[in-house]
């Protein structure tokens, strides 16, 4: 590592093997950013990113990207939570990951918390596109800080196409020197946990989900295409999890 900070990424291709199941023809992460390819219960294929490094630091630059194609099914989790720390510049850090899954083809995107700790920078990006008839399941899950410390600054982007139409486009800026008010009652409300989760389903152009609240932190809304939105806030990681995973099973009782 340098003062500039460390640069890495990793990329993983899902396609049919041909025999009903899904193939990983590129597999390939550097640095921090090691992917290993796990046991599927069914015909999909399942990856897990294993932290080699402590990171994203103050300077780094992190990108992911997986593409799933036409007719294949893929599950990316990661082993342990994500956790942005300070680093020696001082300098913001960027993670920014690339989903692109094709007609037919289906995604489950599962990472563990990205936790914001004192001190820290870093902007994130997600960025999913899907054509016509793809499949997606994406959840993102950002904690304020660790037990007992500050959150640092944390600024979250999340965007989803679908067939070329911009269906979700959100930002959310936390901690030190963001906009004010993101810790009020219109936004986060003293809470320290914020997640959603994103469902693209091609049925929910004729049976978009009903919006309705979810207790008083949380809320499902159908989203301007095949798609719908589960936001929430909570006190904390745990109970964050629980409010998404319940909402999850709910809508998708078999994909996990």
């Amino acid at each position: 590592m340098t003062l500039a900070g460390v640069r890495a990424g990793a990329r993983v291709v899902a396609r049919p093997d041909g025999r009903g199941g899904t193939a990983l023809p590129v597999l390939d992460g550097e640095g921090p950013l090691a992917l290993r390819r796990t046991r599927a219960a069914g015909p999909g294929a399942r990856v897990m990113v294993v932290g080699a490094m402590s990171g994203p630091l103050g300077g780094d630059r992190f990108t992911l990207a997986a593409r799933v194609e036409q007719g294949a099914r893929l599950h990316v989790g990661s082993a342990a939570a994500t956790i942005a720390l300070p680093g020696q510049t001082g300098d913001e850090a960027r993670y920014d990951v690339r989903l692109d899954v094709s007609d037919g083809g289906e995604l489950y995107w599962l990472p563990q918390q990205l936790i914001s700790a004192e001190g820290s920078d870093l902007y994130v990006t997600t960025r999913a596109e899907l054509h016509a008839g793809a499949r997606l399941v994406l959840r993102e899950e950002q904690v304020l800080g660790r037990a007992g410390e500050q959150p640092g600054r944390l600024t979250s982007r999340l965007t989803v196409r679908i067939a070329g139409r911009t269906v979700l486009d959100q930002e959310l800026a936390c901690g030190p020197g963001a906009p004010g008010g993101w810790d009020g009652p219109a936004v986060l409300a003293g809470h320290r946990a914020v997640g959603q989760l994103v469902l693209v389903r091609p049925e929910f152009a004729d049976e978009p989900p009903a919006a309705r609240m979810l207790g008083e932190c949380a809320a499902l809304v159908p989203l301007a295409g095949p798609a719908a939105l589960v936001s929430a806030v909570a006190p904390d990681a745990l109970r964050l999890r629980r409010l998404l995973d319940a909402e999850l099973e709910r809508l998708e009782p078999l994909g996990r």
